[in-house]
This record gives C-alpha cells, sequence and structure tokens, in this order.
C-alpha cells in the first residue's frame, strides 16, 4: 500500500512539475541561484586554501646576526631552531649571498651599485631565513628567539615588519569566508520562500480537485505527496543544471585564472571535489526543495 501510494504520488508530481511550467521555471531558477552560491562556497573554500598555501610557502621570517659572528656560530643556531616544531625549513644566508643577491637584483641601478662601491666592504649581514608550517606559528617562533640564550648574537628579526602583510591575509580570508556564510543563507531562505509561495499557488489553483479528493477520504499523504514531490524535483533539476554549469565556467576560465594565480587549476579542483559536490549540488537542491514544499502545504493544505 505504502509503496503503491509512493509512485502515484511520484507520478502525480512528475506530471504537476512539467504542466506548471511558468512556476517550476521560477522555482528552479532561484532554487539554481541559491545552490550556486553554495557551490562558490566551497569552491571559493578551496581556491582561498591554495593561494594561502602559495602565500604560506613565500612568506618567512628573516633573523640577522651581528656582524662579528661566525658562521659555525650560525649554523650551530639553524640547527637548534631547526628542532623547533612550528619550523618547516631554515635557510642560511651568508654574508656573500646576501651581497649577490642584492647586487643582482639590482644590477640596473647605477646609483645604488656606486654606493655600493664607496663603502668598500660587503655591508650585509648573515641571516637565517624561517619557514612555519602556518601564519599563526610566527610571532611564537619569533619571541622564542627574542628570549633565547643567543639572543645577544642577533641583530634583529623582521617579524614585525612582516606581521601586517600575514595579519592582512588571515583578515581578507575570514572576512570572504564570512561574506559567503552569511550570502548563502540568504539565499537559501529566498530560495525557500519563492519555492513555498509557488507550492501555496499550485494548492490554491488545484483547489477544487483537493477538495473532491477529500470528500472521497483521501489521506494527508495522498493529497501533499505530489506538492512535496514537485519540491523535490525542482531541486535536483537545479542541481543539474548548476553542476552542469559550474563544470562549464571552471572549464572555459581555467587558462584565465591559472594567469593570475600560477599553479591554480580551478577545473582541476572541479574535477578532484566532483563527487562532494554532485552531492552538493543534489543535496541541498532536493532539501531546499522539500523544506519549502513541505512548509507550504502544512500552512496552506488544511488536511
Amino acid at each position: 500500500m505504502f509503496f503503491t501510494s509512493l509512485k502515484r504520488a511520484i507520478k502525480s508530481g512528475w506530471h504537476g512539475f512539467f504542466r506548471d511550467g511558468g512556476m517550476i521555471t521560477a522555482n528552479v531558477f532561484v532554487l539554481l541561484m541559491a545552490i550556486s552560491v553554495f557551490t562558490s562556497l566551497f569552491l571559493f573554500q578551496n581556491i582561498s586554501n591554495f593561494i594561502v598555501d602559495s602565500i604560506e610557502d613565500k612568506v618567512d621570517i628573516s633573523v640577522y646576526f651581528e656582524y662579528e659572528v661566525l658562521e659555525d656560530e650560525i649554523l650551530d643556531i639553524k640547527k637548534e631552531i631547526s628542532g623547533i616544531p612550528e619550523v618547516k625549513s631554515v635557510n642560511y644566508v651568508s654574508k656573500d649571498n646576501a651581497l649577490e643577491n642584492f647586487v643582482e637584483r639590482h644590477s640596473e641601478d647605477e646609483t645604488l651599485m656606486q654606493s655600493l662601491e664607496e663603502v668598500g666592504v660587503n655591508p650585509f649581514l648573515a641571516s637565517l631565513n624561517i619557514k612555519a608550517f602556518e601564519f599563526g606559528q610566527y610571532e611564537g617562533i619569533s619571541s622564542f628567539l627574542e628570549g633565547s640564550i643567543f639572543q645577544t648574537k642577533i641583530e634583529k628579526v623582521d617579524y614585525y615588519e612582516r606581521e601586517p602583510v600575514i595579519e592582512r591575509v588571515f583578515s581578507l580570508t575570514s572576512t570572504f569566508s564570512r561574506i559567503g556564510i552569511i550570502f548563502s543563507i540568504i539565499m537559501a531562505l529566498v530560495a525557500i520562500l519563492v519555492v513555498f509561495n509557488t507550492i501555496r499557488l499550485a494548492i490554491y489553483n488545484f483547489r477544487d480537485e483537493i477538495r473532491i479528493q477529500r470528500l472521497v477520504g483521501a489521506s494527508n499523504w495522498f493529497i501533499r505527496g505530489p506538492f512535496l514531490v514537485q519540491g523535490v524535483i525542482a531541486g535536483l533539476f537545479a542541481g543539474l543544471i548548476g553542476l552542469a554549469l559550474f563544470g562549464s565556467l571552471t572549464w572555459l576560465f581555467n587558462s584565465t585564472v591559472n594567469g593570475i594565480f600560477p599553479g591554480l587549476e580551478v577545473f582541476s579542483i572541479f574535477i578532484s571535489n566532483l563527487w562532494i559536490i554532485i552531492a552538493l549540488q543534489l543535496g541541498i537542491g532536493a532539501l531546499l526543495g522539500t523544506i519549502s514544499s513541505l512548509l507550504a502545504v502544512r500552512s496552506h493544505l488544511n488536511v
């Protein structure tokens, strides 16, 4: 009996879905917008993780040592710093390396090159470039260096000079994430409201048919089922359209994005997370369609 009723509800809901073309199109469009926001947020999270990882790979702090500190002493300090759990890597830059790097970067600046010649000696300090596993660990590493037993051999640690850049990256990513979540919630509520009103109109349009069903003793499920099925179908259609849309867009703009952020393959991110995105698109679509339909039939179908 249950399966017979379910089959009837699905069949009736399917026919009703295509019969009310204009209203259903509006439902699918709004649900598509809501689903797209959720999917965009998911892809943005993966893209921002890639960008943050790329920035993290380029960001480090440098420890500059007093001019008279010997290389062997610095290498001993390097070993000790390498043992800190938060430290990912430590690279030693000698005075000569620092000079060579400076000359390579500014070889076309005659004023700087002339000033360097007038100095007569290598003015650069030996240093250690330290990379942490995460942005938030640099402050702890800096505090450790400033309170260490070899602190007297250190000229300066440039963490505080780079701190604004590190904090800005954190601030931007967290702000974008919050905006995305808020916008997703708003779009989900809009989608539920639109589908809610569309189902309510459908119930009104079929009020005579519903009245007859009541008179012949139809059960609540028998009357409500087709409307719930319509909401689910609208959500699934929106999910499928969204899947095709995002697949096409990520493929079309993959080379453009890669040109702006080298190494970032948005289409590869889409493909590698395809099953998650399919579940996200279809699941959210069906859920929003079901919730809105359920609210409509409970509020406007007095059975």
